[in-house]
């Protein structure tokens, strides 16, 4: 980690002669940190040292799922000039996934899903509607979480209660989406970066 040549690590808090915490404190920000305890108390703190994520034991395969594409993300849009290299000669950067796995109807299940197969999604509470050509899928997690999930673009909060892949769009008139038989609202909220991201590709 002090010579750079580590991009995440999982870090417990109960760990012989040094916590994670004191840990975070002596190795500072040379690399992105996804916390792993048992005692929720650690949290505030943990964040406060700008980790990514923080996993309560015992970690559901979904919650560990979300972090390390949360990870990714934030990798990704990180600037070049601001990542540590520990050679001269530079390291290609892991291809992003292409899909994404959603909790199923029971504890165990797991379904995958392909970016470039969803058309839109809508929130419903704690719940989501995925919907795919000739297929909707439900699963159990908030509107808020899956759009962490999901890479932008080609994928945008249009409304507190859609996010919609700009790719599957046939047009859109005013604050009306329209994806084959589908309308979709634009939100006072997203309407102004929606329209103004729609104007760039218009110009490009």
């Amino acid at each position: 980690m002090q010579e750079g040549k580590v991009d995440l690590v999982f870090l417990d808090i109960q760990m012989p002669e040094l916590t994670g915490i004191q840990f975070l404190k002596i190795c500072g920000s040379k690399c992105k940190v996804i916390l792993t305890t048992a005692y929720p108390e650690y949290a505030l703190e943990g964040y406060e040292h700008d980790v990514i994520d923080y996993l309560l034991k015992p970690i559901p395969f979904d919650r560990f799922l979300k972090a390390v594409h949360k990870a990714q993300s934030i990798m990704q849009q990180q600037p070049v000039s601001a990542q540590v290299s520990a050679t001269p000669a530079p390291v290609a950067a892991s291809p992003a996934p292409e899909y994404m796995f959603v909790k199923g109807e029971t504890k165990n299940k797991f379904l995958k899903i392909d970016y470039n197969d969803i058309l839109y999604v809508e929130g419903l509470k704690n719940y989501v509607s995925i919907y795919l050509p000739g297929q909707r899928l439900v699963t159990y997690q908030t509107l808020r979480d899956l759009e962490q999930q999901l890479p932008q673009p080609p994928f945008y909060r249009v409304h507190k209660s859609y996010i919609i892949s700009i790719d599957k769009v046939n047009m859109v008139d005013g604050h009306t989406i329209y994806m084959g038989d589908k309308e979709i609202p634009v939100g006072e909220t997203y309407r102004e970066g929606f329209l103004s991201m729609i104007r760039e590709k218009d110009q490009r």
